[in-house]
């Protein structure tokens, strides 16, 4: 009797010897397509032998042994460890096909549909940002606060700018809710612990306001439009006590806004080369957290930025052209010549890479987008890269002139010769909430916003006025 090759622990139970597979009135083409399938299933056996020891940690009940392919394919250089959105690593294709497991992949591409909020806590604290400098939002204001305050009983807190506005202390009757409002100031009261949802008065300026605040997690952010643009805002103002009540039972759709963690490097290439930028500072960093640090082999990191937008560099002042180098994963792409290059955000998409020519991509879409100002080659176009990877800009060697730069409109700075900026996606998005879905409402603002189908809706809104006038007349 043929034993079988592979140890009896591989064998799947369809391929372990029986007396009725070895029957001798079998033909010799049902044997070899017996061996055959015997064969299949010692593979098939052996991959999710591989798959079961290359598992993640928390899922292993022991330590694997030292030296196991497992703890190979962990140490190889090729591996990558800052993708943020990639398959889940049980992923098979086929019979024999699979990912390779990394246990570093926290973040995996979920159905958008699933993405709705919850209070695992009911919420206290709700920090309500408001348009300065505009009066016609004085009256807005003080009608949400007084509906936190008096009829939910939440902890509102504000810009002290806000509450010092002279069209509020002079108002007698908003006097007692203005003494019960938490205030604090920009750069100098950290409220990142504090704030269980963030209420947004005014335009997409607000939103991008609210998500410098928090250099970290995000709260959940409700969005009204009472400004000039609505791209982030889907709410109207007329409902906000209906819509208000809802967002606390929870059980809305929530929309990941994700943004661009940059940090800017001073000193870096003339320390150590070009070629050895990629090399990351042995000092731990907190992902987001705004700090800087000393290394003798990376230079400094004099800024780190949570950005939901877009970073932009230009020519500044200058009048010569701007010429950047742009690295895609320490490989150079390519050197852009010309007023500058964006990198956006998928909701950025809407803003300045739009004018510049870049396409619109929805914000569930986990992308990076890189886009030239007015490019000298005419053949370089607007590209899309995958979330996680991560840039780098700098001055090419031969730049007659520095740069600038610039983050969501705010931090402008100068770039020299020999620093350096490196982007890629954050782990901390903005979870703005949806007022119908997030594809409804994305469409929607875009319609809006852009004027799609104007002619049709007055023409539409014209034939029924005749129709109405032709119907009173008989």
């Amino acid at each position: 009797m043929v034993r079988p090759s592979g140890p009896p622990a591989q064998l799947s139970e369809s391929a372990r010897p029986s007396k009725h597979r070895e029957h001798p009135s079998k033909s010799p083409k049902r044997r070899r397509e017996g061996k055959r399938l015997q064969r299949r299933g010692d593979g098939h056996e052996q991959l999710l032998s591989e798959t079961e020891r290359r598992r993640l940690p928390s899922q292993h009940e022991h330590s694997d042994l030292p030296g196991s392919a497992s703890d190979t394919a962990e140490n190889s250089p090729k591996r990558r460890a800052h993708f943020l959105h990639g398959p889940y690593p049980a992923t098979h294709f086929g019979p024999k096909a699979c990912i390779l497991p990394n246990p570093t992949s926290v973040m995996h591409i979920q159905d958008p549909a699933s993405q709705r909020l919850t209070w695992n806590k009911p919420p206290v604290n709700v920090l309500v940002i408001r348009k300065i400098r505009d009066e016609s939002l004085v009256g807005p204001f003080k009608e949400l606060c007084r509906f936190l305050v008096e009829e939910k009983q939440m902890m509102v807190y504000v810009e002290r700018r806000v509450a010092d506005d002279a069209s509020l202390s002079m108002d007698e009757t908003f006097g007692s809710i203005r003494n019960q409002l938490c205030t604090f100031r920009e750069g100098y009261d950290d409220i990142s612990d504090c704030v269980d949802l963030i209420i947004c008065l005014g335009g997409d300026g607000t939103l991008l306001y609210a998500s410098s605040l928090f250099q970290g997690s995000v709260p959940p952010v409700m969005a009204f439009h009472l400004g000039s643009l609505g791209f982030l805002t889907p709410f109207k103002f007329e409902s906000y006590k209906t819509e208000v009540a809802k967002v606390f039972e929870g059980n809305a759709a929530i929309t990941l806004r994700s943004r661009l963690k940059v940090k800017v490097v001073k000193d870096m290439l003339q320390r150590t080369g070009q070629e050895s930028y990629g090399r990351e500072p042995q000092q731990q960093e907190h992902n987001g957290l705004p700090h800087g640090h000393t290394s003798s082999e990376a230079g400094k990191v004099t800024l780190q930025l949570q950005v939901l937008n877009e970073v932009v560099v230009d020519r500044g002042p200058s009048s010569y052209l701007s010429n950047v180098d742009l690295y895609l994963d320490g490989r150079l792409i390519t050197s852009v010549q010309g007023d500058g290059v964006i990198v956006s955000t998928p909701t950025g998409s809407t803003a300045y890479a739009a004018a510049a020519g870049a396409s619109m991509i929805h914000p569930n879409v986990p992308a990076i987008m890189v886009t030239p100002i007015c490019p000298h080659s005419l053949s370089f176009r607007p590209i899309v890269v995958p979330a996680g990877v991560e840039l780098m800009i700098t001055l090419s060697p031969d730049a007659r002139n520095t740069a600038w730069v610039s983050f969501d409109g705010r931090k402008r700075q100068e770039i020299q010769h020999g620093d350096c900026i490196k982007i890629t996606t954050s782990c901390y998005p903005v979870p703005s909430i949806c007022c119908h879905d997030l594809v409804y409402d994305w469409f929607e603002s875009l319609a809006q916003c852009l004027h799609w189908n104007v002619r049709k809706r007055q023409a539409r809104l014209h034939a029924f006025k005749v129709k109405v006038l032709i119907e009173l007349i008989l």
